[in-house]
C-alpha cells in the first residue's frame, strides 16, 4: 500500500511516523522548501504526550521539554492570582502522562528525524499540492509544478488552508473571530528573577488575555497575548507588528505583563478566524486531519493535541482494515468527529470565559473567577480531554 501525505507539520509526521512503525510505505509531500523553525510554543496536555510516547519518543522528548509545574489564573491589573490545576506529578498519577510545553519547532524536528531515521527519504520539499482527485481505486495528487503522483490511501495534513479540503469538499469559509493575537518567545535573561517560575499562566481581563509558560527548560518565555478588535484581515503567523503596537493594546494591565512585552525582539501579529466544524471529512481514499479538517481558536491549547490523536488514531484504522481503505477512513472520522467537535466549541468558549466583562475589578472578578474556575468546572473542562489515550480507543 502506498500511503501520501501533504503537510509536514504535527499531524502530518506523526501519521507518518504512526504508519511507517507500523509497516507501511508512507511519503510525505511539503510545500515549503525546508522545515524551518516555525510558531513558538506548544502546550501538551497528557493526551497528546501518550501519543509522542507510544511513539518511542519518550526519552528525546525529555531534552526538549519543560516540565510545568501547575497552571494559574491571574488578574489583568492587580496580578492576583487562583491556581488552574496541577500540572506536574499529579497529572501523571490522573492521566498516565504529564503536561509539558516545548518549541512548536522542537518537536517538529524530532518527529522529522525519526520519520527520516526510519525511511530515508520519506519527505519531499517544494511539493505544493494543486489537486487531488480519486481515479477508481487509487489516488492522484497534481503539483503546481506540474507532476503527478498516484498513491492508495492519501492523507490532507496541510492546515488551515487545505488544498486537498478544497479539492474534495470546496472552499472552507472562515468568519472574523473578532479577535486578533500578539505572539513572541522571550530570552528569560531579560526578564527579572520573579517572573521565572515554572508554571503556566492564564492572565484574563475584560475583552483581551494573556497566556505565558516557560520553554527550554527555563531559557526562553512564551507569550501570546489574544485581544477584541479586528484590524487586519491576514491569517498568518509571521505579520510582524511592534512593541508599541503590542504596548497600546495592554496599556492598564500588570507591570509584569508590560515587561514581557518591552522584553520580546520582534511581536508578531496572529488574526484567529472561526470555521464550522464539517461533518464529514472523507472521500474514498481521501481523508483530512488536524487543522485541515477542525481548525479552532488556541483558546484550550489543544490544536496541537487533536492533531496528534488525529495521526495516531487513523494510522491504527488503517493497520486494521488494511483491506479496505475507505471502511478504514470512515472508521477514522466516526471516531474522531465528535472528541474534534467539541474542542473546537470549548475553545470557543473559553474566548468569552477569558474576556468576560466581569474581570474589570477586583471585587467582580474575585466572583467570577471564583465561580468559572472552580474545582469542579475546571475538572468538567479538561477532565475528558487529558483522560483520552489513543492506545485504548477501539477502533
Amino acid at each position: 500500500m502506498k500511503i501520501a501525505i501533504v503537510g509536514a507539520g504535527l499531524g502530518g509526521l506523526t501519521a507518518a511516523l504512526s504508519f511507517i512503525k507500523r509497516g507501511f510505505d508512507v511519503t510525505v509531500f511539503e510545500q515549503a522548501s525546508e522545515l524551518k523553525e516555525l510558531g513558538a510554543g506548544v502546550q501538551l496536555g497528557p493526551n497528546a504526550v501518550g501519543v509522542l510516547y507510544y511513539l518511542g519518543l519518550e526519552k528525546i522528548l525529555s531534552q526538549y521539554t519543560t516540565p510545568t509545574e501547575g497552571k494559574n489564573v491571574r488578574l489583568w491589573n492587580t496580578g492576583q492570582r487562583w491556581p488552574l490545576f496541577d500540572l506536574g506529578t499529579l497529572a501523571i498519577e490522573l492521566y498516565g502522562f504529564p503536561y509539558l510545553t516545548m518549541h512548536r519547532a522542537d518537536l517538529q524536528k524530532i518527529l522529522q528525524q525519526e520519520v527520516l531515521r526510519l525511511k530515508p527519504g520519506a519527505i519531499v520539499l517544494n511539493a505544493k499540492v494543486k489537486s487531488a482527485t480519486q481515479n477508481g481505486p487509487r489516488v492522484g495528487i497534481e503539483f503546481d509544478s506540474g507532476s503527478r503522483h498516484e498513491c492508495d490511501l492519501l492523507v490532507g495534513a496541510d492546515g488551515v488552508h487545505s488544498a486537498i479540503r478544497a479539492s474534495l469538499f470546496g472552499k472552507h469559509e472562515a468568519k472574523q473571530s473578532g479577535i486578533m493575537a500578539w505572539r513572541g518567545v522571550i530570552d528569560t535573561q531579560k526578564l527579572p528573577s520573579h517572573m521565572l517560575e515554572k508554571v503556566a499562566t492564564n492572565w484574563v481581563g475584560p475583552g483581551a488575555h494573556v497566556v505565558q509558560y516557560p520553554l527550554k527548560n527555563g531559557a526562553l518565555m512564551n507569550f501570546v497575548g489574544a485581544i477584541e478588535g479586528q484590524r487586519w484581515d491576514k491569517e498568518s503567523w509571521s505579520e510582524r507588528g511592534s512593541t508599541d503596537e503590542c504596548l497600546n493594546d495592554f496599556v492598564g494591565w500588570h507591570p509584569d505583563i508590560q515587561t514581557l512585552i518591552k522584553a520580546i525582539d520582534t511581536p508578531y501579529k496572529w488574526v484567529l478566524k472561526l470555521r464550522d466544524p464539517m461533518s464529514s471529512w472523507t472521500r474514498g481514499s481521501i481523508t483530512l486531519l488536524g487543522d485541515a479538517c477542525h481548525p479552532m481558536l488556541p483558546f484550550l491549547a489543544q490544536g496541537a493535541g487533536m492533531a496528534l490523536e488525529d495521526g495516531y488514531i487513523l494510522a491504527r484504522c488503517v493497520e486494521k482494515y488494511a483491506s479496505a481503505i475507505p471502511q478504514a477512513l470512515q472508521r477514522y472520522e466516526a471516531l474522531r468527529l465528535e472528541r474534534t467537535e467539541r474542542v473546537v466549541n470549548g475553545s470557543n468558549a473559553n474566548a468569552k470565559r477569558f474576556h468576560n466583562p466581569a474581570l474589570a475589578n477586583a471585587q467582580g472578578a474575585q466572583a467570577y473567577v471564583s465561580s468559572e474556575w472552580h474545582e469542579e468546572k475546571v475538572k468538567e473542562r479538561y477532565d475528558w480531554l487529558f483522560r483520552y489515550n489513543v492506545e485504548a480507543v477501539d477502533v
